[in-house]
C-alpha cells in the first residue's frame, strides 16, 4: 500500500500503471488502469493519460474509458463511459486532486497490482514494491 503522495504520483504516470483505490469509510473501491498517450507519428510519450475503470471480472480486459489526465488535471471528455456524478469519477477526481498537490488523499488506501507502473514486469525488489516501479524503470525515468 501507498504511503507517499509523489510515490503514487510517479507511479500512476509511469505508462502502464494499475492501482486500486479503498475508502477506508465505505469500504468500496475501484481499480483503474493509467495510460500513458503516445504520438501515432513520432511513437513518442505525451503529457496525456487515458484513465479507464475496471468494470467487469476479466481483470486485464474489462477495463472501459473514463477520462484523461493531464498537467491541467483529471477531467471527462466527450467519449467519457461514465458521468461526473458516478462514484468512480468522484473517487478518481477526490484521489487525483490530492496526490497532484503532493499530499495522500484522506481515508483512501491505494495499492498497485505488483508489477511496474512503467513496463508491467512482476515486482520482486522490495523497495520496487513500495514505489510500483522496477530498479530499470527507475533509472529510465531518471529517477
Amino acid at each position: 500500500m501507498f504511503t507517499n503522495a509523489q510515490a503514487v504520483h510517479d507511479y500512476a504516470v509511469a505508462g502502464r500503471a494499475v492501482l486500486t483505490l479503498k475508502s477506508e469509510k465505505t469500504g468500496v473501491h475501484f481499480t483503474f488502469k493509467v495510460s500513458q498517450a503516445i504520438d501515432k507519428e513520432t511513437g513518442e510519450p505525451q503529457a496525456r493519460w487515458f484513465v479507464a475503470l475496471l468494470n467487469g471480472p476479466d481483470n486485464t480486459a474489462d477495463f472501459q474509458y473514463m477520462g484523461m489526465l493531464d498537467e491541467a488535471g483529471f477531467r471527462l471528455t466527450k467519449a467519457s463511459k461514465f458521468g461526473p456524478d458516478a462514484l468512480s469519477v468522484r473517487a478518481f477526481s477526490y484521489f487525483w486532486k490530492h496526490v497532484a498537490q503532493g499530499q495522500m488523499a484522506p481515508q483512501v488506501e491505494v495499492r498497485h497490482e505488483g508489477h511496474c507502473g512503467r513496463c508491467g514486469r512482476t515486482l520482486t525488489v522490495p523497495s520496487s514494491i513500495d514505489t510500483g516501479i522496477g530498479p530499470e524503470c527507475l533509472k529510465k525515468m531518471g529517477m
